[in-house]
């Protein structure tokens, strides 16, 4: 695949010149505003936090965690989403009880990489979409507390300090940690200076260099030494193998590089996004919602990852604005193909529970959250639905 780099197209094209089908956005999108609807109707307490429902559960209603949880961002974030669709004062309500049910996260000590995801899905969704000073104070808070786990030597984020004690490791980082470098790169922007940019894009580069394989799929961790800085191992700690290419891991490789090209302009972040997706994309089933893992040796009866799925049509879409028209035009046909899978009747949990999908896979190797429905697959549906139609409608992604 060739890869041009092109300037920042967004909101210049015209779905019309590559739309897949007859993918109705805005009935997939009331579909969601309705499934939330029913959660609302049945959530009691502003800290209790949907987290999955299981593929057996004995009522539709989710299981719910504390605002500790790693998941407790998404689902303001996916109140946040409705409310930017639908523009109801009363999701309005909701998504700032449920966001400011989130502020005693930032209370506790700081032992885990995730609260990007807890708090920039929620407070930063609602930042964007009220400019709430409050909601800016409490994101540079986070970013303050999240970049204590930097660790310069490395030039990465610890992502899990409790695993290195537990397992001997120096300092690991994960696949998964490139998502919370967004908040950093908002923070740098929004009164918290050079610092935080700087913390992120290293961490970015070492990622680049130490993540990936020849083939550009990505492993889940990578151990480093502190001394040195150098990478020890790459190993899995939610795939199949260490050598496997676990498909949630991929998705979070070609978010996480798109949206630091996004925010730095450096070609090599676009290109590894690129060549993560190319990997990705070839290998898929003929519905394009991934097996858990690409190399199960379970397949075809290995469980499918429709948070995977969702996260990789949100990331495709960003994508399909850096690059040449007709690399664009296969992203985005290739984003709709999944958002029209994921939106069948055997992806849509529909009358089956409140949640948006079925079929994701959280843990397999721990045995939990399998073949079930899962807060973060809903958060990055939803997502990638309203950017599907504001590229439509020739908007800014981020507006």
């Amino acid at each position: 695949m060739n890869r041009i780099l092109s300037s920042i197209l967004i909101g210049t094209l015209c779905l019309s010149c590559t739309n897949s089908g007859d993918f109705k956005v805005d009935t997939a999108l009331s579909y969601c505003v309705n499934q939330v609807d029913s959660t609302l109707n049945v959530l009691e307490t502003y800290d209790a936090i949907p987290r999955n429902i299981s593929n057996d559960a004995p009522t539709k209603a989710w299981k719910c965690t504390s605002v500790h949880d790693w998941t407790s961002g998404f689902w303001p974030g996916i109140l946040w989403y409705a409310y930017e669709y639908t523009q109801d004062k009363r999701l309005l309500v909701e998504s700032e009880a449920f966001s400011t049910a989130l502020y005693p996260v930032l209370d506790r000590k700081v032992t885990h990489h995730d609260l990007g995801f807890m708090m920039y899905c929620s407070l930063g969704n609602g930042y964007r979409l009220t400019g709430n000073p409050e909601y800016k104070q409490m994101l540079l808070r986070t970013a303050d507390s999240l970049s204590v786990l930097y660790n310069p030597v490395v030039g990465t984020i610890n992502s899990w300090p409790n695993e290195c004690r537990k397992k001997g490791w120096p300092h690991n980082t994960i696949i998964d940690n490139m998502l919370n470098l967004e908040l950093l790169f908002w923070a740098s922007k929004n009164g918290g200076g050079q610092r935080f940019y700087d913390i992120a894009e290293s961490h970015a580069e070492v990622t680049m260099k130490n993540q990936f394989r020849e083939d550009y799929s990505t492993c889940h961790v990578v151990v480093y030494d502190t001394i040195s800085g150098e990478r020890i191992k790459q190993v899995t700690h939610q795939g199949y193998a260490d050598s496997s290419m676990w498909a949630r891991g991929q998705g979070w490789a070609i978010y996480g590089f798109t949206m630091c090209y996004r925010e730095t302009g450096r070609k090599d972040f676009l290109d590894i996004a690129q060549k993560a997706a190319e990997i990705y994309l070839k290998n898929l089933p003929e519905d394009k919602v991934p097996f858990w893992d690409f190399d199960d040796p379970a397949i075809p009866n290995a469980p499918r990852d429709a948070s995977a799925a969702a996260l990789v049509a949100s990331a495709l879409l960003e994508l399909s604005q850096y690059v040449d028209k007709s690399e664009s035009q296969y992203y985005i046909s290739e984003a709709t193909k999944m958002l029209e899978s994921l939106s069948s009747e055997q992806y849509q949990s529909r009358d089956k529970n409140y949640a948006f999908l079925l079929h994701s896979t959280g843990h397999k190797p721990h045995g939990y959250e399998i073949d079930a429905s899962i807060i973060y697959a809903d958060y990055y549906y939803i997502e990638a639905l309203l950017r599907w139609k504001k590229i439509n409608e020739g908007k800014d992604l981020f507006e």
